[in-house]
């Protein structure tokens, strides 16, 4: 066996990978950091490209994934039964979504209020930044609806917009299911072409220590620390707000409805996790989320619908806790009172508006979708943007873990509730391998 052989199969040892990941992490924070304090722009724009391409692979699978995961998913409940279970389990898996949704935003709003971010703070929008931002398509409920169904299939895919895509999806699922044995050859097309995406995602996925060198090592080259020290108060509700959901919410609800502790649930789920808050991806982290759903007990036919649909609609952090803080700031830092009407708005639009953060620009969409909501003027919504727009990288990593605990646990809690959770008393904290790729596709661990 050649020496190189022997290196990429140690680097893909669980242990190792984990080790070279947080090395990765400290390294590139330590580059940031050179890249800020001497002004080395070459190095700055090193670890910007170094990230950027990671990203960059991850993202260009996202939209077949999900097309493929979906489509492949809604075909496989027929495993589980006939068309009254399909609609069952989408029920219910759609009413957890919102359940957990209006949770995690009276989270939210509750920080908001005691912790006030935002209060007595004053900060000038950056020009430039109000300008891009004012570039950006903001959220409306007209623009959501009338976004729903693509005029052209192939120009979704082309533009990467992931909810058109979805819809896509769905009604290709469901009339694949319907035909049954008719849609055979292009079911089969479909699982092998999702095989094909997935193993090109287990190989992006190897990189993931360079990755987040780059990213991590951009971050910190970026955001100086007068920005970071006026914006702290949003930054740290919003990590308190996400937590609480990711580690109090989560497992209570894991431990209620489906009988899974916490050291399970975080020593399956916690590879993925780390995946999610440094790739800052749900799309990314799918195939990795999908497996880690199977080895809690979910259903692989069950999982393989919920879970791709959870990770283009079901984001707690960017869609609930998030735009409720950050409306909360923008409001202080703007000098406006809001009014209890405005609350009940926010906690309607984070249960409803879902749908919105459909794609990688899921924030900005929430976000703005929920200021016009409470009626916050469009100027301040522009230079309220500007101003948290700098440090969002910070912000994303946390919310996009918190999304992606959530897009596992609904489909927990709905199995555990249709009696498909195959429950297992192993304790799986040790499996976590990237190796384990290779039997499913991708996978978060290996039993």
């Amino acid at each position: 066996m050649s020496l190189v052989v022997r290196a990429a199969r140690a680097w893909q040892r669980p242990r190792v990978f984990a080790l070279l990941t947080v090395a990765g992490l400290v390294l590139g924070a330590l580059l940031g950091l050179t890249a800020r304090v001497t002004g080395s722009a070459g190095l700055a724009s090193t670890l910007d490209t170094v990230g950027g391409l990671f990203t960059g692979l991850l993202q260009f699978t996202v939209t077949p994934l999900v097309f493929l995961a979906i489509v492949v998913g809604i075909v496989s409940l027929r495993d589980l039964g006939g068309g009254r279970t399909a609609a069952r389990l989408g029920g219910r898996t759609v009413a957890w979504f919102a359940g957990t949704s209006l949770v995690a935003v009276l989270i939210g709003i509750t920080i908001g209020l005691i912790g006030r971010p935002g209060e007595g703070v004053t900060i000038a929008a950056d020009p430039a930044d109000v300008e891009a931002v004012g570039a950006k398509t903001a959220g409306s409920w007209a623009a959501l609806l009338s976004n729903l169904v693509p005029d052209n299939p192939v120009a979704a895919f082309a533009a990467d917009d992931v909810l058109q895509v979805v819809v896509a999806a769905l009604l290709v699922g469901a009339a694949a299911y319907a035909l049954g044995e008719r849609a055979e050859p292009f079911v089969a097309f479909s699982r092998s072409a999702l095989e094909i995406v997935l193993t090109v995602i287990r190989w992006v996925v190897v990189l993931a220590p360079i990755g987040v060198l780059g990213l991590i090592g951009n971050a910190f080259a970026t955001y100086g620390s007068g920005v970071v020290g006026s914006l702290a108060g949003l930054i740290v509700t919003v990590y308190l707000g996400c937590a609480i959901v990711l580690f109090g919410v989560y497992p209570l609800l894991l431990k209620v409805v489906a009988g899974i502790g916490p050291r399970r649930f975080f020593g399956t789920t916690w590879p993925v996790l780390q995946f999610a808050f440094v790739s800052r991806s749900s799309g990314a982290a799918l195939p990795m989320s999908r497996q880690a759903a199977i080895d809690l007990g979910v259903d692989r036919s069950y999982a393989g619908f919920a879970v791709p649909l959870a990770t283009t609609t079901k984001m707690d952090g960017c869609a609930a806790v998030y735009p409720a803080l950050a409306t909360i700031f923008i409001a202080h830092v703007s000098g406006v009172q809001l009014a209890a009407w405005q609350y009940l708005v926010i906690v309607a639009v984070a249960v409803f508006g879902a749908l919105a953060t459909a794609g990688t620009t899921g924030w900005f969409t929430m976000l703005t979708l929920t200021l016009a909501a409470v009626g916050m003027p469009p100027a301040v919504i522009a230079a309220g943007i500007a101003v948290v727009i700098g440090i969002d990288p910070i912000l994303d990593m946390m919310r996009t873990a918190t999304n992606v605990a959530g897009q596992i646990t609904v489909p927990t809690l709905v199995a555990a509730q249709e009696g498909i959770l195959g429950r297992d008393d192993a304790d799986p904290a040790d499996t976590a391998s990237v190796e384990g790729a290779t039997a499913d596709g991708v996978s978060a661990t290996s039993a």
